[in-house]
């Protein structure tokens, strides 16, 4: 009896061991385990920033045809994320712009030069207001717009201008090597200069404009000789054109400009011929000049009257060799109403994916470090490396200093070249930037 009992005790014990694993756990358990899934759980913002579907944005841009497809490309994945509707207008004439916002009624966005973030910098929302991913731009490039320390414009779509077009393959067989310095490239011109060629093409003419090429080259010879802290204070008018420094550089471009050995037409082929025909003449059959200095949109012009022409056999480009950074054009976004559908666009935009998504369409290049890498076309895989990989970013002086000052400038390139007086040239100019700046 005494075992059966004892192995009855036994059993009931283990069964009650059993049942007790069994049991749900304490109290206390549920609430540890809930506080620990809600220190996984992840807020996740919002990419629309509270826009709804069918929300409006205007746009007002200069761009039309195949940059206007390109644009709408870039925009799509915005778009069908979001739902908004966009309600676009494109000019060339900025007097538009003008009208709009002093009417009171400015678009929503609007993409436009630089200077015209100076002109509505009392209208235009800050873009670290509007939520804008600053960290995927250099400083530079954020710099030029910046207005009175406030970021004003979000730079989308740029252009390059410090390099030079040339024939890899009329190089090849002349001999010539691309240079790597400023010294190399002024002993390649007399080389050119020494075998009978004509190193350089000038040509600057564009009606009320002429003068626009050479502003650029010059600008590029004071990157050389300069650096970029020069150029943004002369932008800045902290440095009067009529200095040194700018003398040296026109007297620098004039060697070249003014001499028909060293360019097509001596002075009168650089103040007579188009400057898309400039272009053209270093890849005629046979070119009449070796060089060309141009900014990206060369290539374009090239393939175009040439379409037998391949890039980077028959044509290619190298950067000015020795600048301190790149001088380019850029568009910039500007906002006039703050709106969550704008806030989103601007998200957007600035984001890597929309960094990304402008590379792939192939507008141009855009400064917002998610391109790169993510180019397609060949030259601007090229062109967006130089500029993922610059050390500064100036924008063009004509198109950022405003007023007159642009208009003075060129025609002060155009009297020197055809022998003016060039200290009389540059103390204009400088009269006319410190009446821009206010200085």
């Amino acid at each position: 009896m005494k075992k059966r009992f004892w192995l009855l005790i036994s059993l009931f014990t283990v069964f009650a061991m059993v049942m007790a694993a069994c049991q749900p756990a304490a109290a206390e358990e549920p609430a540890v385990m809930e506080e620990a899934l809600a220190e996984e759980e992840v807020v996740v913002e919002d990419p629309c920033m509270g826009a709804q579907p069918g929300d409006e944005i205007t746009l007002l841009y200069q761009w039309s045809g195949v940059e206007e497809e390109k644009l709408n490309q870039i925009l799509a994945p915005f778009v069908e994320q979001c739902g908004v509707v966009l309600k676009p207008e494109s000019t060339r004439d900025q007097a538009l712009l003008d009208t709009k916002v002093q009417a009171g009624t400015p678009p929503d966005v609007a993409f436009w030069n630089v200077a015209q973030l100076e002109q509505y910098k009392d209208v235009l929302f800050s873009m670290d207001t509007l939520g804008a991913h600053g960290e995927n731009y250099a400083d530079f490039f954020k710099s030029p717009g910046t207005i009175d320390g406030v970021w004003l414009g979000l730079p989308v779509k740029a252009d390059i201008k410090t390099i030079i077009w040339y024939s890899p393959a009329v190089f090849a067989a002349k001999g010539y090597t691309v240079p790597t310095t400023w010294d190399e490239l002024d002993a390649l011109v007399e080389s050119m200069v020494a075998n009978g060629d004509v190193p350089w093409s000038m040509g600057m003419e564009s009606g009320d404009a002429t003068g626009w090429t050479g502003s650029d080259f010059i600008q590029d010879i004071l990157l050389v000789q300069q650096g970029p802290d020069y150029v943004m204070g002369l932008i800045s008018g902290d440095i009067a054109y009529d200095d040194a420094g700018v003398k040296q550089a026109y007297e620098t471009y004039g060697k070249w400009a003014a001499d028909a050995i060293y360019t097509v037409g001596g002075a009168e082929g650089t103040l007579s011929t188009g400057f898309n025909d400039a272009i053209l003449k270093v890849f005629s059959d046979p070119p009449e000049a070796m060089m060309v200095k141009q900014s990206g949109f060369a290539g374009g012009t090239v393939a175009a009257q040439y379409p037998d022409l391949e890039y980077g056999a028959d044509y290619d480009f190298f950067a000015v060799p020795g600048a301190q950074g790149l001088q380019g054009g850029a568009d910039w976004l500007m906002v006039f109403n703050d709106t969550p559908a704008v806030r989103a666009l601007i998200a957007y935009l600035s984001s890597l994916e929309g960094g990304a998504n402008w590379a792939k369409a192939s507008f141009d290049l855009s400064p917002n470090k998610g391109a790169d890498g993510n180019y397609v076309d060949a030259s601007l895989i090229k062109k967006g490396a130089a500029l993922a990989n610059t050390s500064g970013f100036t924008p063009d002086l004509g198109d950022t200093i405003p007023g007159g000052f642009g208009s003075a400038e060129w025609a002060a390139i155009v009297s020197y070249v055809n022998g003016g007086d060039l200290d009389a040239a540059l103390a204009s100019v400088a009269a006319a930037q410190a009446e821009a700046l206010g200085k």
